[in-house]
């Protein structure tokens, strides 16, 4: 279905493959919403949405698309970029590490020998990638970050206070990685301000749509495919994808890189992202999370995408296929 605007629709297998997975995975009830943060299990746990914008401006979706959530963890990725932008890759280097970690995303875990957290996925490292976003006090600091937001996105967008007031007086844990952060010199002094501004990245309202067309803008070199603004330095496109691939999805995302193997990134809100370089974006929105944090119907509508589409970076096209995917052929039995 296609909404309103300058949005141009045209013949693709896109519209009747996005109606058949959001019907094939619409009746499944795998997964509980998150609870940890209080706001966010009032959310209805029926939602779901499919959405993909092309690196041209093409935009294909289906379900609950306009419907807003908070961004929560998918946010690190383009607070990573801003960061990186303000400070250089050898410097963010040298406070956040790029390395994947088998823990959960709230572990309380720093590198051994560098006392760096492990990458800038994880909520340790997300936090103290946001406190390296530039700018005079914590007003200035969120605007530089709300305008982030709007030129991936191409519109103004806002957080939820409710949500983040949740966050922000539930956020124990993170507020630990924070004091134990400051205690190895990854962080400054400031810590409650730097924490308000994650908490606050976190809780930006999005829709479905709106993370597609940010995972499109990631695919195309920074630039945004509808308003063609560029919203991030296209040297940095490579770290932000590479993190992305490696760490974006927790301690799934080895299965990921193996099965699906395209960057992505997962949010508790229910969100994927996930980029196709250099030909689209991809957003699923569903609740229900898996016991990693993960989206179950997210996971699987992306396996699906993947497998149909042949996205898997490192498909090689075969004939046979549907739409390219590679055809392997059952192992032959004794």
């Amino acid at each position: 279905m296609a909404h309103q605007g300058s949005l141009e629709i045209v013949a693709s297998p896109f519209p009747d493959v996005l109606k058949e997975l959001h019907s094939k995975y619409k009746s499944l009830r795998d997964g509980l919403v998150a609870n940890y943060i209080p706001e966010l299990a009032k959310v209805n746990p029926d939602l779901f949405s499919i959405c993909i914008v092309t690196v041209d401006g093409q935009v294909y979706e289906v379900g609950d698309y306009e419907q807003l959530f908070t961004i929560q963890s998918i946010s690190k990725v383009f607070a990573y970029g801003l960061a990186l932008e303000d400070h250089g890759r050898d410097y963010v280097l040298t406070r956040v590490g790029v390395e994947p970690t088998g823990d959960a995303f709230n572990a309380i875990i720093l590198d051994e020998q560098s006392n760096r957290p492990l990458n800038p996925m994880v909520n340790a490292g997300a936090i103290a990638t946001t406190s390296l976003i530039k700018g005079a006090g914590a007003t200035e600091r969120l605007n530089r970050m709300l305008d982030m937001f709007r030129r991936y996105i191409g519109h103004d967008v806002f957080v939820d206070i409710s949500v983040f007031t949740s966050e922000r007086s539930t956020g124990h844990r993170n507020r630990a990685m924070a004091h134990l952060m400051l205690n190895f010199g990854m962080i400054d002094q400031n810590i409650e301000e730097s924490l308000d501004l994650y908490f606050q990245q976190c809780a930006v309202m999005v829709n479905c749509r709106d993370l597609a067309v940010m995972a499109a803008t990631l695919a195309n070199r920074g630039i945004n495919p509808i308003t063609q603004e560029q919203a991030v330095k296209s040297c940095y496109i490579k770290d932000i994808l590479s993190v992305m691939y490696t760490c974006g999805m927790y301690n799934f995302a080895g299965e990921w890189a193996y099965k699906i193997g395209i960057p992505a990134k997962s949010g508790v809100c229910g969100g994927i992202l996930a980029v196709v370089p250099n030909q689209m974006g991809i957003a699923v929105f569903s609740p229900p999370l898996d016991v990693r944090g993960n989206s179950v119907r997210g996971v699987k509508v992306c396996e699906e995408l993947s497998q149909q589409l042949g996205l898997h970076l490192f498909e090689c096209s075969g004939k046979g296929s549907k739409f390219g995917e590679t055809f392997c052929p059952p192992p032959a039995t004794a």
